[in-house]
Order: structure tokens, then C-alpha cells, then sequence
């Protein structure tokens, strides 16, 4: 038996699995992100509930695809790129997810009904940031589209630097204006967790560039 003979009885049947699995865990967080835009801009209470609701269940079988992905690494001798890559961008999209879920579990149990132009600003930054996270992931499984992988992880960057200023913007307004400071707390702690959000789509950006420069 050749010795490539015995390389390729390692390689799993499927290797690629990880592609579609983060795929649909973009996917997933683009679903999120679409699901909050439209709950911070409505102004109905009840449809309000029922899309943070959404974003709960959409977070949940978010975490069935990271676990999905854990799952897979183990089993798998051959992977497509770095073992500590895949779990460190499957980290960085669950991470994403989870500070969606987290800001709308805050607005719902907060009871916060004026939803700013703060809050709806960073919210639609998320939604950017989530479309180019999945288009790059679409474009890993062919690393020869590099171009194309570092032109989304620039916006994705781009649109962190843009959080921050929001956030910060925000935070000051807060402080100037808001009289009550149990309000300022509620307030200050969607803002966080809404622009940690834009955090881990630059996490997992910072990820897929490592990949290119390891497979370069």
C-alpha cells in the first residue's frame, strides 16, 4: 500500500463537514440579527416579545451547530485547516449569537419601551457585520477567493470601529441626560452587550485572517 493509499484511509469520507456547519451557523446569526432590527424598531410590545422570543430559539439551534462542530473536531483526524481555528471561529459565531440573545433578554426583562437611536444603530451594525461574517465563511471552503474572504473581514472591522464610536456616543448621552440611574444601568448594559455583538464578529474576523495567511 502507497504511502498517499494510507494517508487518504485517515481522511474522513466528508472532511469538509465543518464548511456547511458554519455556513449554517452564519446563517443562523444573520437570522438573529434580521430578527432584532425589526424587534428594536417596533412599537408594539406584544410583536416586540415575540421576536426576542424568535431570537431565543434561533440562539438555541445556534448552539446545536457549535456543539455539532466540537463534535465533528473530535472525530476527525483530518480537518480543513487548523484544529484551533475551527474551534475558535465556531466560538467567535456562538459568541455573536449570544450577545444578540443577551441584549434582547435585557430589553425584555428591563421592560424598556423607548428604544433609542442608539440601541436601533448598533443593532443595524450587527445586521452588517453578520452578512459579511457569513459571506466570508461561504468563501472558506475555496481558500483561493482570498480577495474576497479579507474585503469582508475589512468591513466587518470597519463596522466594529463604527460600534465603538455609537457606543461611546451613547454612553455619554447616558451620563448628560439620563436622571434616573436605575435607567442609565439598564440602558448602559444593552448598549454593552449589543456593541460586544459588533466584538465577536471582529473576533471571528480576525480568525478567517489567520486562516488565510496560515494557507497562503
Amino acid at each position: 500500500m502507497s504511502l498517499n493509499s494510507i494517508f487518504q484511509y485517515f481522511v474522513p469520507k466528508d472532511k469538509k463537514i465543518f464548511f456547511p456547519l458554519f455556513e449554517q451557523a452564519t446563517a443562523n446569526v444573520v437570522a438573529m440579527a434580521t430578527v432584532l432590527v425589526e424587534a428594536v424598531n417596533s412599537n408594539d410590545e406584544v410583536t416586540r416579545e415575540e421576536l426576542y422570543k424568535n431570537i431565543d430559539k434561533l440562539e438555541n439551534k445556534g448552539d446545536e451547530y457549535t456543539h455539532q462542530i466540537y463534535l465533528e473536531l473530535g472525530k476527525n483526524f483530518i480537518t480543513p485547516f487548523d484544529r484551533e481555528d475551527i474551534h475558535a471561529l465556531a466560538t467567535a459565531i456562538d459568541d455573536v449569537a449570544d450577545y444578540i440573545q443577551g441584549a434582547a433578554n435585557r430589553m425584555s426583562l428591563y421592560r424598556i419601551d423607548d428604544l433609542n437611536e442608539h440601541i436601533r444603530k448598533l443593532s443595524d451594525l450587527i445586521l452588517q457585520a453578520s452578512i459579511d461574517l457569513e459571506k466570508a465563511v461561504r468563501e472558506l471552503k475555496d481558500l483561493r477567493n482570498v480577495r474576497n474572504i479579507a474585503d469582508s473581514c475589512i468591513r466587518i472591522n470597519s463596522v466594529e470601529n463604527q460600534a465603538d464610536y455609537v457606543f461611546d456616543r451613547a454612553v455619554a448621552d447616558l451620563f448628560l441626560y439620563e436622571k434616573d440611574a436605575i435607567r442609565l444601568i439598564k440602558y448602559k448594559e444593552i448598549l454593552a452587550a449589543l456593541e460586544t455583538a459588533t466584538d465577536m464578529c471582529e473576533d471571528a474576523a480576525n480568525v478567517m485572517e489567520s486562516i488565510l495567511v496560515k494557507n497562503a
